[in-house]
């Protein structure tokens, strides 16, 4: 590939000379010194556009603009990205396969080839968002009255055989797409968690296709996909939509990104834990400010982390805001590649990446690259033990402040550190009867503790300093009170093998945390129900309990409806609350309990040191534990290989199916592109401020009995047991719909409490946000949403974008937006706007009681300025951030824009077949 005029030549060469079918882009004889100043992530980048570049879809001034990263970096410079693959789970993955059948038919209908919809980069949906918690020790308690569970060693197949009964019809329309889409493979229910399983077994780090080498490079349907970077494999989150457009062969259309340099030195004390590490970097690098950049980790300290020390870093990327935090590929890369069993890649891994220039020495200042910033940071000398809560994952609390951060937190206002609970009530103490003994709840009192997540279950060390504590517990005569809802969800099979191994698994089942199942499980919400007498006892007290978890997030109705405390925190701490029952104890100064004998047990007296559990990994952590699972996995499930399933081309919609519809998004579309309309006197759906997540506008767990989405599911003749989660309903649209904006912690400032409800403004009803909207719709009434900072921010899930779509909202206006979800909403064809810098609702007297008529002009540009009339004007910025995305928009939505370019190339194509 070459181009005369600005110099750069990069040669199609053999990696080894004596295979000349061995070939790549060798970057390195560019013959630019730029080249080699480029952020290791950026070099990612500038691969994909030269291999890529065919001056249509990528060009070469896309490649031109790459390499000059450092002047253009800052310009707002567009450039396309083409990953080499992309990476679903079965929440997300379900409405992209409903989504494509439906394309089939759309296109179809338009005269062209319904098999053109079909991905043309590779895909792998991993099935890990559908289990629950339904049984744990707590059901083999109805009659006991010990204080502790023996192992209840069927509660993994329960959940399991669960599992399947309540998804197969979702299962089987995931195996229809296996056989009906090229490119696509399924790993079944039962595997573990995507990112997980990518970084154990997906990852291919450089791929070999036949012969032809390159960079590994994804993007993926869940924000978490920014795991894999630990790996030194460049990856992050996508909407669900804009994810579908990349497996038709559209590349991403992306802001030439700044790179935050994060240099780390020094060496962790032997009590801290990755999860410590990550949850101080998570609060500094938000601090830092890198929303919507790549982060690049530098400096001796890096090697001295791990893999799975780097990958909980980059797992928690979402939760600092940045769009990749990336670990460049380094001798312990390829270490862990050996001990994960895939020692035969490592011989052209290191070759190709050392001779692109993409392998690195962490010790080696002179491969230190220029950065947009640089933060430095002794991260791993001054971390201290610590949790995030009670409703953020950035709001991290030393261990030691846990007690009296928790308890100014239950005074304070409402918000995301306060609960407003009355002086008065802070003491209160409400007795139950469990299992025919009596206990009691009081606020701090913890109810759920699970040790779940591919946060902190990919990480070796983690996972055997649990299982060390939970013996020395044991040994020490400690108990978890049975009430108390433990679980162990781990991400594949390699865990539960290594703590067999290693002898530490029966102590964590006599502690209760047992393997529950394999799958996400708490950390999205699947925590399954709580003890009726805890129930009634928390709603009786309307006290805080509290929810203590290894997860990666813990928003406000996530985790559960009945705990409105949720701590992230590391394995052995969750094991450490739940053995003390509250959070309200300050380990330095408080046993943690008495045991029989009358003694008191310190924290300190059975927790693990980095040397004890490094000794015990280096010896059962072995290659053969990773071969031996994976090697099945795809077989390993019995019921999903028996599963029956369809083979035809184009899907057949069942109209009696509550779980898979077909979706109304493409219903009357035609050829004909019509020009964009001004808004005119929208009224304000929901008026919500800062920090509104994705769980918020389309809550993933369980669907509540007073819902307009239960009252449709009642309808259709399914009892409560029977609605299973909003997640598992994705591929519906009728329950989608009237699930956005359900979450009960919804705080809409109309109503100025917590609730899923609006005010419909030309009645002053106060009505469950669907019903509103749709009385709206009725009226033929456009329809707006006012937010503040951080609109979107949590989890990818398109049908955050969806649903408002199908309410009817036009437009959200709100003072910044989460990367991911300000993509979804362009991708459905819903406008974001934000405020100009300085002006907030506040500022400019916006009650959200107006009409809004936003003026949108013939010609746009993207970030144009527009004007809003309230009754009173002021402007603000319309977030189409680039060309493509106004193409998008003019479309009304990504997906429409692919139908109609699938649809028109059939038709040239037929036509020129007809000429010849």
């Amino acid at each position: 590939r070459q181009k005369p005029e600005s110099g750069w030549t990069a040669t199609f060469e053999p990696l080894d000379p004596k295979d000349p079918k061995q070939q790549f882009y060798n970057l390195s004889k560019l013959g630019d010194s730029r080249y080699d100043r480029l952020p290791f992530s950026i070099r990612v980048l500038l691969e994909s556009a030269v291999r890529n570049c065919d001056e249509f879809l990528v060009k070469r001034s896309d490649v031109e603009s790459i390499l000059n990263w450092k002047e253009t970096q800052s310009q707002t410079v567009e450039v396309p990205f083409r990953p080499a693959r992309v990476i679903l789970q079965d929440f997300t993955g379900v409405p992209a396969v409903v989504d494509f059948a439906a394309m089939r038919d759309a296109v179809m209908k338009l005269g062209g080839d319904p098999e053109k919809i079909n991905p043309v980069c590779p895909a792998d949906l991993v099935i890990d968002h559908s289990i629950q918690v339904d049984f744990n020790r707590n059901q083999c308690l109805t009659q006991s009255v010990l204080p502790l569970c023996s192992l209840r060693s069927d509660s993994l197949q329960k959940n399991q055989d669960l599992e399947f009964d309540r998804n197969k019809e979702r299962f089987q329309f995931l195996k229809w797409g296996s056989k009906a889409f090229r490119n696509m493979r399924i790993i079944p229910p039962g595997s573990g968690i995507v990112h997980q399983v990518n970084l154990e077994y997906l990852a291919r780090v450089v791929f070999n296709y036949d012969g032809y080498f390159y960079p590994d490079s994804l993007v993926g349907t869940d924000s978490h996909t920014t795991m894999i970077d630990g790996l030194g494999v460049l990856g992050w989150g996508v909407g669900g939509i804009e994810a579908e457009a990349v497996m038709l062969g559209q590349p991403i259309s992306m802001v030439l990104p700044e790179v935050v340099g994060y240099k780390l030195h020094g060496t962790p004390e032997k009590l801290i834990t990755s999860t410590d590490i990550v949850l101080t970097v998570t609060k500094h690098l938000r601090q830092v400010g890198v929303v919507g950049k790549f982060v690049e980790f530098f400096g001796p300290g890096v090697a001295q982390l791990s893999i799975a020390d780097r990958a909980t870093i980059a797992n928690m990327c979402p939760e600092y805001g940045a769009t990749a935090a990336f670990f460049p590929v380094d001798d312990v890369s390829i270490q862990y590649l050996e001990q994960t069993g895939e020692s035969e890649k490592l011989a052209y891994i290191t070759k190709y990446l050392k001779a692109v220039a993409m392998f690195r020495d962490y010790n080696d200042v002179s491969q230190d690259p220029d950065f947009t910033q640089v933060s430095l940071y002794s991260i791993l000398t001054k971390v201290v033990p610590c949790c995030s809560g009670p409703k953020r994952p950035q709001d991290r609390i030393p261990v030691s402040d846990m007690k009296n951060d928790f308890e100014t937190c239950l005074g304070a206002k409402v918000g995301f550190k306060g609960f407003q609970v009355p002086p008065e009530c802070h003491s209160s103490v409400v007795p139950f009867q469990f299992s025919e003994r009596e206990y009691t709840l009081s606020h701090g009192s913890v109810v759920i503790a699970a040790i779940t997540s591919c946060t902190n279950t990919s990480n070796p060390s983690v996972m055997l300093g649990a299982g060390l504590l939970a013996k020395k517990a044991i040994e020490c005569g400690l108990s978890v009170k049975p009430y108390i809802k433990t679980s162990l969800s781990p991400g594949s099979g390699v865990v539960t093998y290594y703590l067999k191994e290693s002898g530490v698994m029966d102590y964590l089942s006599q502690l209760g945390f047992e393997v529950v199942g394999y799958g996400c499980m708490t950390c999205i919400g699947n925590s399954g129900p709580l003890p009726e007498p805890v129930v009634e006892a928390i709603t009786k007290g309307d006290l805080v309990a509290a929810g203590v978890l290894s997860g990666n997030r813990n928003f406000e109705g996530r985790v559960h409806p009945n705990t409105r405390a949720n701590y992230l925190a590391s394995p052995p701490l969750v094991i450490a609350y739940a053995l003390a029952g509250t959070v309200r104890i300050d380990f330095e100064k408080e046993p943690i309990a008495i045991n029989s004998e009358g003694k008191e047990i310190f924290l300190r007296d059975i927790w693990p040191t980095r040397e004890e559990i490094q000794a015990v990994e280096r010896t059962f952590v072995i290659p053969s534990m990773f071969k031996e699972v994976y090697e099945k996995i795809e077989k390993v499930n019995n019921r999903w290989n028996s599963l029956d399933a369809p083979s035809d081309k184009l899907y057949t919609w069942d109209p009696k199916s509550t779980y898979i519809k077909s979706p109304p998004f493409f219903s009357g579309l035609t050829m004909t592109l019509q020009p964009p309309k001004s808004i005119t006197n929208a009224y304000v759906l929901l008026n919500l401020g800062d920090s509104v997540t994705t769980d918020h506008i389309s809550p993933a767990g369980n669907i509540a009995r007073n819902s307009p989405a239960a009252r449709y599911l009642t309808s259709r003749g399914l009892s409560p047991r029977d609605y299973n989660s909003y997640g598992s309903r994705r591929g519906n649209d009728a329950v989608m719909a009237r699930g956005t904006f359900a979450n009960i912690r919804l705080f809409n400032k109309f109503l100025n409490k917590q609730a899923p409800q609006t005010i419909h403004l030309p009645t002053g009803e106060t009505l469950d946000v669907f019903d509103a909207a749709e009385r709206y719709q009725q009226s033929g009434v456009p329809l707006l949403v006012l937010a503040g900072k951080e609109y979107g921010s949590g989890s990818s899930r398109d049908w955050a974008a969806k649903g408002p779509f199908l309410l009817g909202i036009k437009a959200v206006l709100a003072e910044s937006y989460e990367r991911i979800h300000r993509s979804n909403l362009v991708g459905m064809g819903v406008i974001p706007l934000e405020y100009l810098p300085g002006d907030t609702a506040d500022s400019l007297g916006l009650t959200g009681r107006e009409r809004y008529t936003i003026i949108i002009p013939e010609q746009l540009t993207p970030r144009m300025i527009v004007t809003l009339d309230t009754g009173k004007t002021f402007q603000v910025r319309m977030r189409f951030d680039t060309d493509v995305e106004l193409a998008y928009f003019h479309h009304g939505g990504i997906l429409n824009y692919m139908i109609r370019k699938m649809s028109e190339d059939a038709k040239d194509s037929t036509e020129k077949e007809q000429h010849v």
